[in-house]
């Protein structure tokens, strides 16, 4: 059974930076494409970074230049670094599989203040 556990949100203030982590069982995330996703209130679910099992790398319009996805293969995590981060980066952020799986972890709460 796949499970994804997303850490290291908060409050920040704009400009700041956070990383996250998301700690995967069940799969080895260097096999695996994955992804960060978020979902801001009242908007639908986002990719917003993708890291495939090659180790290629690819962001979204809005976040790239500041969002960095990476991996960890000994400790099977994926982390998310959010460099100059914006008030409408507020959202919850999940990791997942690409393409998702239909089972989402709890995620993780990042709000930036202006």
């Amino acid at each position: 059974q796949v499970q994804l556990v997303e850490s290291g949100g908060g409050l920040v203030q704009s400009g700041g930076s956070l990383r996250l982590s998301c700690a995967a069982s069940g799969i080895i995330v260097r096999m695996t494409s994955m992804g960060w996703y978020r979902q801001a209130p009242g908007k639908q679910r986002e990719l917003v970074a993708a890291l495939t099992s090659g180790g290629n790398t690819n962001s979204a319009d809005s976040v790239k230049g500041r969002f960095t996805i990476s991996r960890d293969n000994a400790k099977n995590t994926v982390y998310l670094q959010m460099n100059s981060l914006k008030p409408e980066d507020t959202a919850v952020y999940y990791c997942n599989k690409i393409p998702a799986q239909s089972l989402w972890g709890q995620g993780t709460q990042v709000t930036v203040s202006s």
